[in-house]
């Protein structure tokens, strides 16, 4: 229904930053709430942060909180994942995925319909 496109990995040194950003296009609806996740090469995909529609609900997993923050511009239908103090463990291909329309807020995978195909974030001493 929605297509969304991974943009702004790359690599970069320990403690560097990275801003990726999640165009939707397509079937896009106004109350859809985004994710990013991430998977690294041996492990499953895990979630990292998500935020409401309107922006009123975010969540971090742990292992991010204080160092990555996400927004969105609904009038671009984008979504952003700055990435600050980055560390080896944050390599990773990134995710960004959209749930269905008038959904409640959720960070469950299952409730995420529509994934882009990542982009890749490598982070090295």
């Amino acid at each position: 229904q929605v297509q969304l496109v991974e943009s702004g990995g790359g690599s970069v040194q320990v403690g560097g930053s990275l801003r990726l950003s999640c165009a939707a296009s397509g079937r896009t609806f106004s109350r859809i709430h985004m994710g990013w996740f991430r998977q690294a090469p041996g492990k499953e995909r895990e979630p990292v942060s998500a935020i409401s529609w309107n922006g009123d609900n975010i969540w971090y997993a742990a292992f991010v909180k204080g160092r990555f923050t996400i927004s969105r511009d609904n009038a671009k239908n984008t979504v952003y994942l700055q990435m600050n103090r980055l560390a080896l463990e944050d390599t990773a291909v990134y995710y960004c995925a959209a749930t269905r329309d008038g959904s409640d807020f959720d960070i469950r995978p299952s409730q995420y319909d529509s994934w882009g195909r990542g982009t890749q974030v490598t982070v090295s001493s």
